[in-house]
């Protein structure tokens, strides 16, 4: 989270319960814009159909089209999106501002060009019409340059901006809608799509607006950034086992017995899909919690310990600031878990009565898939914020190791709870996190219990650097662009 932590700080520096709100709120739009944007635009768009009378097929269908968009985006992203924050860190660091907005467009149109091809052979023959499935291609170009742009958000210091971009493409989104819908009488799929895709337009032109605003345009090259895809593939493939592990047991039900074929290729599990959906909104609190207590109480003695290996420090004074800076990892670890253990109970407490003055549909099979992914995401929660502990502390073997192992147990159990009564598909993600959550405490414990040699023995001798096909991959691409400068800057001379 680059840049944040600066602005946190000063306003945790205010007193007051106003400006504590101030700073919980703008760490969580950072930290969960566009994915809440999804959540409630999902909602909101349950309750509006609901609303208007819509019929079941059509709200089904417009749900399934949306979150396959939203599912394909993240799995696209999810690859890119841990080298390129650690390109943009190291670019922060080194001073470099004028070579993060070319490695935002090229970032982004290298995904573009990758998930624009794999989704739109799917769109082809999934059965949705034209119409439905270019509003869907539009859709999710846009998410893919949303989800790429909040790497890259991070670093401005115009955190009201942000702000604003959110609420205004909700409210575009959902005042477009009933427009098209209520007033117009436009078909539900496509009005709908249409208004949340100029939702997430408008909140895409505002985040690159932001971006030209902080950061200098520059003629470097934005294929440079593949470099440190090849340099640190672990993180690529960590953030794409937890997109993994977080969302099979989603795609697996649709495909399982309580899956229905909404069209074509589209298929949802409307009682599967609706409690997951506000289950995953139990564990905001948690990311939040993790970006202001990391940035304002324990980044400071990461710091510092680091700064006296780097500075010559003592031995002495090292031991301290470990023993110090371990003391603040624990103490926020600890009360992360609390929190989220006491919101989760909170909401496990209060469900039955909240979720029925929703014109949902809960049934009592709702309500018990509701309860259990509540835990799961609970877990995956606090296992996701030792995950990224390690990260800081450069474990990169570990974190790969369990974001793998939550992919593949996750998935692997949900599949097998199939065979058991449909009362028990949420438990394959529940343990799946379980386990997530109990390998990432080991790996962090283990890690931390002899941090010295960590820091100095497991660097390597001399450095090194990785160029595989990706620094080829960046290599070709610089190739092909000099050589259309080239072309071009020749044929301007024939010209004149």
């Amino acid at each position: 989270m680059a840049g944040i932590g600066f602005e946190l700080k000063k306003l945790f520096r205010r007193k007051g319960l106003f400006a504590s709100l101030r700073a919980y709120g703008y760490a969580g739009i950072i930290c969960t814009g566009p994915m809440l944007l999804g959540v409630a635009l999902q909602m909101g768009i349950l309750l509006l159909c609901g609303w208007v009378g819509a019929e079941r097929a059509q709200q089904d269908l417009l749900v399934c089209m949306i979150t396959y968009t939203l599912l394909f985006s993240l799995t696209v992203t999810s690859f890119f999106s841990m080298p390129v924050t650690r390109y943009l860190a190291d670019m922060l660091y080194e001073e470099r501002e004028q070579a993060i907005l070319p490695s935002f467009w090229g970032s982004s149109s290298l995904m573009l060009v990758l998930g624009c091809s794999l989704y739109g052979l799917f769109l082809l023959v999934s059965g949705a019409t034209l119409l439905q499935g270019l509003l869907c291609l539009w859709l999710f170009a846009e998410m893919i340059v949303n989800w790429n742009g909040m790497s890259y958000l991070t670093a401005i210091k115009d955190y009201r901006g942000i702000l604003c971009s959110f609420l205004a493409a909700i409210g575009l989104a959902f005042g477009l809608g009933l427009v098209l819908v209520v007033l117009l009488g436009f078909p539900v799929p496509e009005g709908m799509l249409f208004a949340v895709a100029m939702g997430y337009g408008l909140m895409m032109v505002w985040d690159v607006v932001l971006l030209y605003r902080y950061f200098p345009q520059s003629d470097e090259s934005p294929w440079t950034f593949l470099k440190w895809v090849d340099e640190f593939l672990p993180l690529a493939f960590t953030g794409l086992c937890t997109n993994i592990g977080l969302f099979a047991h989603l795609v697996i039900c649709w495909v399982g017995p309580v899956g229905v074929q909404v069209k074509g290729l589209f298929y949802g599990a409307p009682y599967y899909d609706v409690p997951a959906l506000i289950a995953f909104l139990t564990i905001l609190i948690t990311s939040i919690n993790f970006v202001v207590s990391v940035e304002v109480n324990f980044y400071p003695k990461y710091r510092d310990y680091y700064s006296l290996f780097n500075d010559g420090g003592v031995v002495g004074d090292i031991v301290t600031a470990e023993e110090e800076m371990l003391a603040v990892l624990n103490r926020e670890l600890r009360f992360t878990a609390l929190k989220q253990l006491f919101v989760t109970a909170a909401v496990l407490s209060l469900e039955g009565t909240l979720l029925d003055l929703l014109p949902l549909g809960f049934n009592d099979l709702m309500h018990g898939y509701f309860r259990t992914l509540c835990v799961g995401y609970g877990l995956y929660a606090v296992g996701n914020t030792i995950l990224m502990i390690l990260l800081y502390f450069t474990d990169y073997r570990g974190a790969v190791t369990a974001a793998a192992v939550f992919a593949v147990s996750a998935s692997g159990f949900t599949a097998l709870s199939m065979a058991f009564n449909t009362a028990f598909y949420g438990f394959g993600f529940l343990i799946g996190a379980a386990l997530f959550y109990l390998v990432t405490l080991l790996r962090l414990d283990a890690f931390t219990a002899n941090l010295p040699y960590r820091v100095l023995g497991q660097q390597p001798i001399v450095a090194e650097t990785r160029a595989g096909r990706f620094t080829r991959l960046g290599l070709f691409l610089e190739t092909r662009s000099a050589s259309r400068a080239k072309h071009a800057a020749g044929e301007e001379r024939e010209d004149e």
